[in-house]
């Protein structure tokens, strides 16, 4: 059964008012910088991003880890640890957790598991 282009359109309608609640509240806080999660179907990318400059301080993906054979949620823990790791590198230990439209649960949940695991916090 095909979807019609006005389904389509306010999904994506949904999907940006959610991203741009979320990103709302996020932004009142200036002090932190924020991490932002993408999920795809086969990978997670997560960086860390100063709004006051616009730059990316720093990135980890699925596509950065060496291991093989993980699930999708273990991977995502994976490179939540690995962003941790990179983010003390660069002295930064308190963000803000931006999900975007997504729920918190399973990947997203697991990699903000990971990144607290690393000793960042938020």
């Amino acid at each position: 059964m095909a979807k019609t282009a006005e389904q389509l359109k306010s999904r994506s309608k949904t999907r940006l008012r959610r991203s741009m609640r979320v990103r709302r509240v996020l932004k009142t806080n200036f002090e932190r910088p924020r991490l932002s999660v993408f999920r795809s179907n086969k990978g997670i990318y997560a960086q860390i991003i100063d709004d006051l400059q616009g730059n990316t301080l720093v990135s980890a993906s699925v596509r950065d880890i060496k291991e093989t054979g993980l699930s999708k949620r273990e991977a995502a823990g994976k490179v939540g640890e690995l962003l941790a790791a990179r983010a003390r590198e660069k002295n930064i230990d308190k963000i803000v957790f931006d999900r975007g439209n997504y729920l918190y649960h399973g990947r997203v949940k697991a990699l903000a598991d990971g990144v607290r695991k690393g000793g960042i916090q938020f």
